[in-house]
């Protein structure tokens, strides 16, 4: 864990071969993490990647919401599947086995690309969705941003020590931009 400017962050890379955990392991110590340190958000965000029955019950018994893309075979009420239900635009409160009733939603992309939405919420608007899932959109914009212009995939190291040292100081370095981004009022291309 490294300290800039009071701001705490933590770089974890997964490594499943080394360290023997799952993404979803990695998932839930970073939700607890982020509990211990007192973060108070209005909901927990992530991809279809985390909504397992251990990660939304973690976040449930923390007291937090969620809002998580759920996949589109995902199972829900009595065997249905998420592509097979008729979603009206105000979202459909649906039983989730396992864990209980919940809230979703269908949205779809610019490009005809769909992704089911589902939350915790009590009694969530369609605003109130999307604007989060917007805020979950500047991770994948993270990752662009330093792929593109950070160097992250230039990476020649072999060992793993230089290969994280170099993801390390890729993430450093857009660290940096970002400040120097923010004071100038650029964006990262333009200040590239």
């Amino acid at each position: 864990m490294k300290v800039v400017k009071s701001v705490r962050w933590i770089l974890r890379i997964w490594e499943p071969k080394e360290d023997g955990k799952t993404k979803n392991d990695h998932f839930r110590e970073l939700i607890k993490l982020a509990k211990r340190r007192g973060v108070t958000r209005k909901a927990v965000v992530a991809d279809t990647w985390y909504p397992s029955l251990n990660n939304l019950k973690l976040i449930r018994s923390l007291g937090w919401y969620w809002v998580i893309g759920l996949k589109k075979n995902r199972i829900v009420n009595r065997g249905e599947k998420l592509k097979e239900l008729t979603i009206p635009e105000e979202g459909l409160r649906v039983h989730l086995r396992g864990y209980g009733w919940i809230w979703v939603f269908r949205l779809v992309a610019k490009n005809g690309r769909t992704e089911y939405i589902g939350t915790n919420l009590e009694r969530p608007s369609r605003e109130q969705v999307v604007t989060l899932v917007q805020q979950r959109w500047q991770i994948e914009v993270f990752h662009r941003e330093l792929k593109q212009t950070c160097g992250l995939e230039r990476c020649q190291s072999r060992t793993n020590r230089a290969q994280r040292n170099h993801i390390g100081f890729s993430v450093l370095s857009w660290i940096k931009q970002a400040n120097v981004r923010r004071q100038v009022h650029l964006t990262l291309y333009q200040l590239q």
